[in-house]
């Protein structure tokens, strides 16, 4: 895994060691996912919810943007992303909060969230509880863009009743990211 982009472009990452609880976003993806959002990054105030290593906020970091809040609770996780932003000289741009993410979104005091990436592990009721809190916390306004990596074939119908509409998706082989915006 490595930097696809920007002024840290081509700085390999590291990846948590035999951890089953992170799934690092290809670099083919994650390549697809700035390319969309590419015009929102540059001095965007960034979330990476369970971020793993820190790959995604990274290159957000390495894309332009303000300042980023990476949000994990596993300990070897947490430490790789502490080594990452030392290897990338991103420390001061990156927020490492050591929570769990339901925690976290409360404790996040920003005017505005420009993205927020989530990417909580498949199968947990993580994403749901996530996105509910999202949709009432105070720097999620109808600007904001909040993307969700989740398995193909998960239904997000629950959000329309949060007040967050799907705007956009885009379908990989096994995955997906999912867009939404917040209803005014």
């Amino acid at each position: 895994m490595r930097v696809i982009a920007g002024s840290a472009r081509s700085i390999p990452l590291e990846t948590p060691d035999g951890d089953e609880t992170t799934r690092p976003t290809q670099d083919r993806i994650k390549e697809t996912l700035f390319n969309m959002i590419q015009m929102q990054v540059p001095g965007s105030i960034f979330l990476d919810l369970c971020a793993g290593s820190g790959g995604i906020g990274i290159e957000a970091i390495s894309r332009g943007a303000k300042h980023v809040y990476f949000v994990e609770n596993d300990r070897n996780a947490v430490l790789c992303i502490q080594n990452n932003l030392h290897k990338t000289k991103f420390e001061d741009t990156g927020t490492l909060l050591k929570s769990d993410v339901l925690n976290a979104i409360g404790n996040i005091h920003e005017k505005e969230a420009d993205i927020i990436y989530l990417d909580p592990p498949y199968e947990s009721e993580v994403r749901k509880r996530a996105l509910s809190l999202l949709a009432k916390a105070p720097y999620v306004t109808e600007n904001t863009i909040i993307i969700v990596e989740a398995a193909l074939g998960t239904d997000f119908e629950y959000t329309e009743e949060m007040g967050l509409t799907v705007t956009r998706k885009k379908q990989y082989k096994t995955n997906m990211h999912v867009f939404f915006k917040k209803k005014m």
